[in-house]
């Protein structure tokens, strides 16, 4: 996908543009204003709303230190046999399953399939690899013992993160693939963190330049996570903090990479996609025009929302895993693009 031309046909009307930053969240100093913040997703997410079909499981951590909570969520028609193992969002440090409860309720109703959301360990009380760990944990129970999860094949099992989310899937798979485990056959990174510099002086990604400094997020607050998942400067351009930085992705699952116009992470999430597809992994990426970060918590009649669960849509139809288009080939998806 050429990095400009979409963008350039976007949202290029700059009464528009202005529209979309008064209505952006607040600039927040995130060292200092972390809990207030979960303490708003929290309330946000007991809002009055319809009774989601649920059910709270826990998995013990591998040294049988702590639980790692899972909430199971049931579509209201299930058509499908797969199973979302789903990490939230949050730049590590925010989010939860209670924070994501209606997004994830609204993923497994718009999918067809059950959604299992991941409560990973949160920095900085819990610094890299913390979360990581859990993260692995989960999916490498449930990909040795599907039963758990009501599948008796594990390769129903989808691996789906947005943001900090799709960072943490995208780096599941690379500890799997280090350890010479299966993985998951397929992968849905969500607008993902993929690298370590969100610097607009110095990233080699010209949407942090763009956007760094309006909007959803800011290259402000994205350092500031990354800062706190990762204390140890030296440790940040280690390929399971910035997966971008891998040294070797082949073996990888096959990839769904969904990005937002909007957004600073549009071009290094797109990057991914294409450092896959050279190592032969058979992605697709799809960009939603005039998209913000975090859309995917947006209300269902949001445009944005249906724009992306029509990518995600066509990728499950299509299991590009078992025989489907393979990178680079012209005959895409619809609604995706091939690298």
């Amino acid at each position: 996908m050429p990095p400009d031309a979409p963008r350039r046909r976007g949202l290029t009307n700059p009464v528009a543009r202005a529209a979309l930053r008064m209505v952006s969240a607040p600039r927040l100093d995130m060292r200092e204003d972390y809990p207030r913040v979960r303490r708003f997703q929290r309330r946000l997410a007991r809002r009055p709303l319809p009774r989601y079909r649920f059910l709270d499981r826990t998995i013990r951590s591998a040294d049988g230190g702590h639980d790692i909570p899972v909430r199971i969520f049931s579509p209201r028609e299930r058509r499908r046999d797969e199973v979302l193992l789903f990490l939230h969002g949050g730049g590590w440090v925010t989010g939860d399953i209670e924070s994501y409860t209606p997004a994830c309720a609204t993923m497994a109703d718009l999918t067809g399939c059950v959604v299992a959301s991941v409560d990973y360990r949160l920095a900085p009380e819990h610094p890299f690899p913390a979360g990581l760990e859990d993260c692995v944990r989960v999916t490498r129970l449930l990909l040795d013992e599907p039963e758990r999860a009501g599948l008796a094949d594990a390769r129903d099992i989808v691996l789906v993160g947005d943001s900090a989310g799709g960072n943490l899937a995208a780096c599941t798979s690379l500890v799997l693939a280090r350890e010479g485990h299966r993985g998951v056959r397929r992968q849905i990174l969500l607008y993902p963190v993929t690298g370590d510099d969100h610097d607009p002086a110095t990233s080699p990604h010209e949407s942090v330049r763009r956007h760094g400094a309006d909007y959803r997020l800011t290259a402000a607050e994205i350092q500031d996570y990354l800062e706190m998942y990762v204390p140890d400067p030296a440790r940040r351009r280690d390929e399971l903090v910035a997966p971008l930085h891998a040294a070797d992705l082949r073996g990888q699952p096959a990839t769904l990479v969904v990005t937002a116009e909007l957004d600073l992470l549009c071009d290094e999430g797109e990057a991914y996609a294409a450092a896959l597809a050279d190592a032969g992994v058979p992605v697709r990426t799809h960009r939603v025009a005039g998209a913000l970060h975090g859309f995917i918590a947006l209300p269902r009649f949001s445009r944005s929302l249906r724009d992306g669960y029509g990518a995600i849509e066509a990728f499950l139809e299509e299991d590009i895993a078992a025989g489907g288009s393979p990178a680079g080939d012209a005959r895409s998806a619809p609604g995706t693009e091939a690298r």
